[in-house]
């Protein structure tokens, strides 16, 4: 158990949400499933629909897969241009997984479940974050067949991972890349920010592509095992370290609760939420829509922001913009129960 260095690879986990459309700078980075972004590179063209679906490989015991819908095609790439989906590791996690990352008789498998529309040859890239180093292996997939890929990555003299919450190991799924970026040797880490070789596909060439994915693992040891199929409540607990948020759109109530805390003055209180787990890092808020305040009596509309002190177990908000507050009163911070009301910390690599 607990070999899976990746989390969320039978994507599970969507807090976000189910479905975004993705392009350059618009929704770019996380939007659906948990741990996975879908990222532009240097203005690329065209736009993808990306979603948690229920397309999965028979008799594996998945229920989900990461999907990603070309809606509109980019048929001519410039040559800096590059499209993929990406997965970053801990550099902590490396450090500490037992591989021998600097020996190259040491490895670490990759294996993953890809199903594409069109028969097609991508790429994978793992990125060393630390030291600047990159690994390239093409695959090669057979229209609507379900492949699953596997490679062993062997370690490198010039690996470093520093055994902190940084970057460590990027695994990135790579869609469409420019002449610029596509010279690498296949199977063979270098220093040079190569994404694939010239065997890579424009996989956003057709509105007819369609890619899914799932099952992804990556593991100490030349061989991959089964897949470790984790319980959905373990997977959460893993992504929590990195992103949480509270919905109305997750309570029957039509409100969630997110905290309680002091009135300090007439018009503001301070709320504690404390993180289990711990995040990563000391996280930033997002409020999309509204948040209300009720001290027993008076329930209105409230402006929320981190305070200061804050730390990757425990966050103070500060709940300004109301009235009829008292200092020491009890006060409650809430989503409001009308429209989309989402209240988020997020402490992402």
């Amino acid at each position: 158990s607990n070999r899976n260095l990746i989390i969320n690879g039978a994507m599970q986990v969507a807090q976000r949400g189910t479905s975004a459309s993705v392009s350059n700078d618009s929704n770019e980075g996380y939007q659906t499933l948990d741990r996975w972004y879908f990222q532009y590179g240097n203005s690329a063209g065209g736009t993808v629909t990306v979603s948690q679906d229920s397309t999965v490989p028979s008799g594996e015991g998945f229920a989900n897969s990461y999907k990603v819908d070309v809606t509109s095609a980019d048929t001519s790439l410039a040559s800096n241009h590059n499209v993929y989906i990406g997965h970053t590791i801990e550099s902590q996690n490396m450090a500490n997984s037992g591989w021998n990352y600097t020996d190259p008789n040491s490895f670490v498998t990759l294996s993953f479940y890809a199903r594409s529309s069109v028969d097609t040859t991508l790429c994978f890239m793992a990125r060393n974050f630390d030291a600047g180093y990159y690994y390239v292996k093409e695959f090669s997939l057979t229209a609507n067949t379900w492949k699953r890929v596997s490679h062993a990555i062997p370690g490198n003299a010039n690996l470093v991972f520093n055994d902190d919450n940084g970057e460590g190991l990027g695994i990135w799924i790579i869609l469409a890349t420019g002449s610029d970026n596509d010279d690498s040797s296949d199977g063979a880490w270098n220093s040079s920010f190569e994404l694939a070789t010239s065997n890579q596909a424009n996989f956003l060439a057709s509105t007819s592509n369609i890619l899914h994915l799932t099952g992804v693992q990556l593991e100490l040891g030349e061989q991959a095992t089964p897949f470790e199929h984790r319980s959905f409540a373990d997977e959460l607990h893993r992504c929590k370290r990195y992103y949480r948020q509270w919905s109305n759109a997750d309570s029957t109530n039509g409100y969630t609760r997110i905290a309680l805390g002091p009135g300090q003055s007439s018009t503001n209180a301070l709320a504690q939420i404390f993180l289990d787990p711990y995040m990563r890092t000391k996280p930033s808020q997002t409020l999309t829509g509204q948040m209300q305040a009720y001290n027993g009596s008076n329930l209105q509309d409230c402006d929320a922001s981190i305070d200061t002190a804050t730390t990757n177990y425990f966050v103070m908000v500060a709940v300004t913009n109301t009235t009829g507050f008292s200092i020491g009163q009890a006060v409650e911070f809430i989503t409001k129960n009308t429209g989309t009301n989402v209240y988020a910390l997020s402490a992402e690599l």
